[in-house]
């Protein structure tokens, strides 16, 4: 059965700006243009695109924040914008940088009142705060006001927040931003064991590549509030011939790393002994990376992931239609 369901949906924002000292000049902003998708229940799906693409403004409407100018959406069967409250107890929410914690509570009164608000069962409350608090690293951080947890600690004790009364679909912003390496494995490793235990719908917008990449099988781009883009992540990096970039440190200086039957490999920088060579993004790094530590003086690697505005600009430049 798919749980969210957007036919044709549109957002339409007037804008006024200043033209001269008694004038104003009035326009339209299509924020969203028309976005048809569905997504089953217990997928996980990325949702990706450039800033201001129209992605958080999707979202806001799928919460029932913002009502739409057009089209028909259904969550759950239900209309976000004409029944918000009961669509509240059946979905979490987390953007980035707006936390739904109570900035000058400790984080433990944070989730009390939630448990009030939400009206969780006493045993399912204490079952779900246990479960976060070990998954997510929280033990430390309960009797410490929100205002003083750093980005990436109040990233996790939203994450905990908004899954304490069970949401069936649980819209996340960023949900790594912050975090380091440690803290974004264990938030990564968190979702998946909640996605396959209880179920739970999951819709992800990210900048982080790595994040869509170890958690969802099917991606969404948007861009200018049209969704240009709806499969498998490597058939986004095809269609928009995107590369990674291999960062490699030799022992001493040397002429351009040379692999004369790789012609998808090229270098593009060289500094010093760090060279950066460029790869196929939809390739495996591994027979590139044994290749080079088997003929060069190798010190250390490490591969970056295409940013998602290069990938979207890479499509338009490919296909001017889309």
């Amino acid at each position: 059965m798919d749980f969210i369901e957007l036919d044709g949906v549109e957002k339409v924002f007037d804008v006024r700006r200043r033209t001269g000292f008694m004038r104003r000049e009035r326009r339209e902003v299509r924020a969203v243009d028309g976005i048809s998708f569905r997504v089953p229940r217990g997928e996980m799906v990325g949702y990706i695109g450039p800033n201001g693409a129209g992605k958080s403004t999707t979202i806001k409407m799928l919460t029932g924040i913002l009502t739409p100018s057009g089209g028909r959406l259904r969550v759950a069967g239900i209309d976000p914008s004409r029944e918000r409250t009961k669509l509240a107890h059946r979905i979490g929410v987390v953007f980035g940088q707006r936390t739904t914690l109570w900035w000058d509570l400790p984080l433990r009164d944070s989730y009390r009142l939630m448990h009030r608000m939400y009206r969780i069962p006493d045993s399912r409350y204490r079952e779900n705060l246990e479960r976060c608090v070990d998954l997510l690293d929280l033990g430390a951080l309960l009797e410490v006001p929100v205002r003083q947890l750093s980005l990436g600690q109040r990233m996790r004790g939203d994450i905990a927040a908004a899954l304490l009364h069970d949401p069936e679909v649980l819209y996340l912003d960023e949900p790594t931003i912050g975090l380091d390496v440690i803290s974004k494995a264990k938030v990564r490793g968190f979702l998946r064991d909640l996605n396959a235990e209880r179920s739970t719908t999951v819709l992800l917008t990210t900048h982080d590549l790595t994040d869509i990449e170890q958690l969802c099988k099917r991606v969404m781009v948007i861009d200018h509030g049209r969704l240009v883009y709806d499969g498998a992540l490597a058939g986004l990096h095809e269609v928009g011939e995107s590369e990674r970039t291999l960062v490699v440190d030799l022992e001493r200086e040397l002429p351009p790393i040379e692999l004369g039957s790789e012609p998808s490999v090229r270098v593009v920088k060289v500094e010093g002994p760090r060279q950066w060579l460029a790869f196929p993004a939809s390739a495996s790094a591994a027979p590139l990376v044994a290749r080079i530590a088997a003929g060069y003086p190798l010190v250390d690697l490490s591969v970056r992931e295409p940013d998602i505005e290069s990938v979207i600009a890479k499509m338009y430049v490919s296909d001017p239609a889309v």
